[in-house]
């Protein structure tokens, strides 16, 4: 080639590079604009375009080498942010990941990019960060050259940590949000995966980052850190921050919610007890608080609650004692110093702790502590003082009530000879929060403050803990009671005889009564915590006397004014009442009945049953005039909301079903075989029937349209939610009341419409598209819901021979199934267990199509069976119980079809199995990770937890077992070693005892011997 044509080309390929450098500024330039107007505008039009553009370079294929382009020459901290998101997109995706050098490669820039700009803005620093642990946390177990090359976090931080202030900033965020990345499970990845990565890193780098951050903690704390500077108090916040979530990391993949922490014991694994035994570790956190300003002490007292929360196996029992005297004399210095204790979240944290001290330690190792009578009046001052002030900081109240509770709940079983002095201190707490109630009733009513007795559930919670601490030195109470019942009940009756009384001062009295009304039917209930005597019984005769006494005061006024709370509080008194004193068990000659006899003429729980139902029988209310108007006039002429019209709200026709709820119970009262009555009330609804007649006969209505409502407006809930309940309920077999003849066909034509309306409205809701998260339950996960209990109750109503579908080729019920797959696939696992109704209905429906549908479950595709078990693996860990038995119980059906395909597999003369079952068992043996792992899970819940459902985590523990006998034989010697050495023959023996006399199949006897032991 001549010279002329090779300048010629250098020419060509100069003005294409400099061609595409054009074009690359040119689109960092429009993703510059395009990030500004997402993160600045006020326009929302023009929010949602940049929005959907940015989605797209996302998806785009140079999306990669874009980001890096906006890192190095970004002129705005916008571009950095979206380079970083969308890089952790590109690291996250399970479809088509990144290469291992490309994530290797990206790793390294990204901490070479923080190393060189610690003065980023703040947000672009996280999202750095985040990026940075999502890459570790996936390529956890990634090797280069036998070499895990995402492993050295350590050593990755070790030069931030030996810098400048920001740059050591930068550094313990890292191990801090890496931390957390890892103890956090992530939807998109199966749960199997994540609890590997985690105990992997527990095993491997948690201990060094926590004792790291110890020695960080106590080298910041003697420098007498500025922190009035903000990256000397931003250092000592991440350093407390690192600290926190690795005491709060998810050590045994248990974790409970935070609702229910003070339950919470933290499985701190053996190889920590250096840092526990040594007590420096504890004072560190001690010291810190006494040393730090209110905006960072929250989080030394969080440190401290986790600490204090260690498993009592770590230590042998002088090492307890000695932890917990320390733990003690923290506590003691903290009350004695209480200036604090004024910031609400020191506050909240602290009670946390001092519900801790009961929670995990015995009332007779607290008593052995040297301080423990100068700490536990310290306690009881706090407690009172904290519940005189009501209104401060309610929702703390909760843990000193709790702590209060469990020492009076301890005092039947204390065996050691030290006083513990709750005969002194219980009774100033149950007065204190006595009187705190009644006396804020006038300042909730004067200043128009929210009413605690409006939050039901709070109340509730708080009068269960007061029904404990109550009934120790009972006769104190019951003469508090007695004294302030009177009081206010006379100043009310003076106030109802009197002419010139002000509605302000009635209502004070009654909000007053309905507290003591609450809590004496409270502290009856609480009899059964303690062995009651004679004279006890007495004093509840003299409250019960009382409060019934009350009751015809207002009954009597009921026609002219009535008080809903009280009357809530007189039914809950009834409840209370019946469950203690109302029974077989009960004796007849108790001295309840005969103050009752000696004061209302009440002789025995006849006669009380009989004022009982007077108060609340139906009957009564039946003979109403306003009750019958109801009955006879249900039209929206008389109630609005009954109407359609344009100035309806739609919210408003939720009552509907409420009003007919009550009205059909109060019809069936007295209805026997009075059709003519019957006929009456259906009046208004046959008009309202013959009304919609009237309007599909006219041109004017699309009968066709009306017909397909749930195909046309599948996307407008108000419209497809009354439909789906009402056919939810058509198929429901409530009370067996679908009762078809032999040859009839109607159960088989009920299943055929169900089926087509489940399919109608699945396959049609599936098209939605993109829904808003905090629009996702009302537009599409609550319908979803609904048709899976519809399913659920169509398939468990006993009313349909499903064989006759596939034997006479009818696809309904394929097509119902299948469209349950379809549902379930496009919600996240996360979706599954956030929403209460939806994880109920889903997984009920699992359990049923488990039980009876097996065949069903076992031909399916590989990843729909993975992500069934991965939800049943998740549901496991549910705080809500019926979620967990029903877990319990799809796996059990699960681990014994799979064990009766295998041992008929291995049968000499056994039949060849089904297509699905051979594919079944064959994605079992590829991800035996799966079962492992539930075992494990069901395991260490029955071992280590609260278990409140034993006999059903029990039931697929044999069957787990008999499927994973290797794995379990390790998984026994990990838990075993895990042990302190003294306790490891004992744990042992427990595992042989567990496995004695247990032969291998599913037999009931068989599964009944274990659970025995259990």
């Amino acid at each position: 080639m001549n010279t002329l044509a090779l300048y010629t080309q250098a020419i060509v390929t100069l003005a294409q590079q400099d061609l595409f450098q054009e074009k690359s500024l040119s689109s960092l330039a429009q993703l510059e604009i395009l990030c500004k107007q997402l993160y600045e505008t006020t326009d929302t039009t023009t929010r949602l375009q940049a929005e959907k553009a940015l989605v797209e370079f996302t998806n785009s294929p140079d999306c990669l080498s874009k980001c890096q382009l906006l890192l190095e020459r970004g002129s705005s901290s916008y571009s950095q942010l979206l380079a970083a998101t969308c890089l952790s997109k590109l690291v996250s995706r399970t479809s088509n990941p990144l290469p291992l050098e490309q994530r290797i490669d990206i790793r390294n820039y990204v901490l070479n990019y923080l190393a060189t700009r610690p003065k980023l803005a703040a947000f672009v620093t996280q999202a750095l960060i985040q990026l940075y642990a999502r890459i570790t946390k996936l390529g956890w177990f990634d090797c280069q050259k036998e070499d895990y090359v995402f492993r050295n976090v350590i050593v990755d931080v070790t030069r931030f940590l030996q810098d400048s202030v920001e740059h050591c900033i930068i550094g313990v965020t890292i191990l801090s949000q890496l931390t957390n990345e890892i103890n956090q499970a992530d939807s998109s990845h199966p749960l199997t995966k994540h609890r590997k990565i985690a105990s992997s890193f527990r095993d491997s780098s948690l201990f060094d980052i926590f004792t790291l951050s110890c020695n960080l903690l106590k080298q910041a704390s003697g420098k007498n850190l500025n922190l009035n500077d903000e990256s000397q108090h931003g250092l000592l916040m991440q350093l407390l921050k690192l600290a926190h979530n690795c005491l709060n990391f998810d050590f045994i993949g248990t974790s409970t919610d935070e609702s229910s922490d003070d339950l919470c014991t933290v499985q701190i694994p053996t190889s920590w007890r250096s840092a526990f035994l040594d007590s420096s570790t504890l004072q560190l956190f001690f010291d810190l608080y006494h040393s730090i300003p209110p905006s960072l002490s929250p989080l030394v007292l969080s440190c401290l609650v986790q600490i204090a929360s260690v498993r009592r196996s770590l230590f042998n029992n002088a090492e307890r004692a000695k932890f917990l005297s320390h733990l003690v004399d923290g506590v003691k210095r903290i009350l004695e110093n209480p200036q604090s204790l004024s910031d609400p979240n020191n506050y909240h944290e602290f009670c946390r702790l001092l519900a801790r001290l009961k929670s995990n330690y015995q009332l007779g190792e607290l008593v052995k502590v040297e301080n423990y009578p100068e700490v536990i009046r310290l306690i009881a001052n706090f407690t009172v003082t904290s519940l005189q002030h009501w209104e401060f900081a309610p929702n703390s109240v909760h843990y000193l009530l709790s702590l209060w509770q469990r020492l009076a709940a301890s005092v039947p079983y204390v065996k050691a000879t030290e006083p513990h002095m709750l005969e002194t201190y219980t009774p100033e707490v149950t007065k204190a929060y006595i009187t705190s109630r009644l006396e804020s009733v006038h300042i909730i009513l004067r200043d128009g403050l929210e009413d605690p007795l409006d939050d039901a559930g709070l109340v509730q919670q708080q009068l269960d803990q007061l029904s404990t601490i109550g009934r120790c030195e009972y006769e104190k109470t019951c003469a508090l009671l007695v004294q302030l019942f009177d009081q206010s009940a006379q100043s009310y009756q003076e106030l109802l005889q009197s002419t010139n009384s002000s509605t302000m001062d009635i209502a004070v009295q009654e909000g007053r009564l309905t507290w003591l009304v609450y809590i004496i039917g409270a502290v009856i209930g609480g009899r059964v915590s303690f062995a009651s005597t004679d004279e006890q019984d007495a004093m509840d005769g003299e409250l019960v006397c009382r409060v019934l006494q009350l009751m015809n005061l207002t009954d009597s006024r009921l026609a002219q004014a009535g008080n809903e709370k009280l009357e809530l509080a007189m039914l809950s008194f009834f409840e209370q009442f019946r469950k203690i004193y109302i029974g077989d068990q009960v004796q007849k000659s108790s001295k309840l009945y005969r103050r009752l006899s000696e004061v209302l003429g009440l002789n025995d729980e006849t006669m009380v049953l009989s004022v009982f139902i007077g108060k609340i029988s139906v009957r009564k209310l039946v003979k109403l005039s306003a009750v019958q108007f109801m009955l006879n006039n249900h039209t929206s002429e008389h109630f609005s909301f009954l109407g359609v019209n344009n100035q309806a709200n739609l919210s408003d026709m939720r009552c509907r079903t409420t009003f007919y709820t009550a009205l059909g119970r109060l019809l069936m009262v007295d209805l026997g075989e009075d059709e003519d009555q019957f006929e009456q009330f259906m009046l208004p609804l046959t008009a309202a029937f013959e009304a919609v007649a009237q309007m599909f006969s006219t041109n004017t209505f699309n009968e066709q349209e009306a017909k397909r409502a749930i195909e046309l407006w599948y996307h407008v809930p108000a419209c497809t939610t009354p439909v789906l309940k009402l056919m939810a309920e058509l198929v429901h077999n409530r009370s067996q009341r679908l009762q078809f003849d032999v040859s009839s066909p109607n159960g088989i034509l009920l299943f055929r419409e169900t089926s087509k309306m489940i399919t109608t409205y699945g396959n049609r809701i599936l098209t939605l598209g993109e829904v808003p998260k905090d629009q996702v339950y009302a537009l599409k996960l609550k319908g979803i819901s609904i048709c899976f209990s519809m399913l659920k109750a169509v398939l468990s109503g006993n009313y349909v021979n499903f064989g006759v579908f596939r034997l006479y080729g009818d696809d309904a019920l394929d097509n119902a199934l299948q469209t349950f797959i379809k549902l379930l696939l496009s919600i996240p696992h996360s979706d599954l267990l956030d929403y209460p109704k939806l994880s109920q209905s889903y997984y009920s429906l699992l359990e049923v199509l488990t039980q009876d549908h097996m065949n069903f479950i076992a031909s399916l595709e590989p990843h729909v069976v993975m992500y069934i078990l991965s939800s049943i693996s998740e549901g496991l860990t549910a705080l809500d119980t019926m979620v967990c038995t029903g877990c319990c119980s799809s796996l059990d059906h699960i681990v014994t079809y799979l064990f009766k395909q295998l041992s008929r597999s291995t049968k000499k003369r056994a039949a060849p199995m089904a297509q699905e079952s051979d594919r079944f068992l064959h994605i079992m043996q590829q991800h035996p990770e799966m079962i492992q792992q539930m075992l494990s899970t069901v395991l260490n819940i029955i071992i280590f937890e609260d278990c409140r459902n034993q006999w059903s985590m029990s039931r697929p523990l044999l069957g787990l077992i008999l499927l994973n006998e290797k794995y379990f034989a390790d998984l026994r010697n990990s838990i075993v070693n895990s042990q302190p050495p003294e306790k490891q023959q004992a744990m042992h023996l427990c595992f042989e005892n567990l496995m004695e006399g247990i032969e291998r199949n599913l037999l009931t006897k068989n599964r009944d011997r274990s659970f025995d032991f259990i």
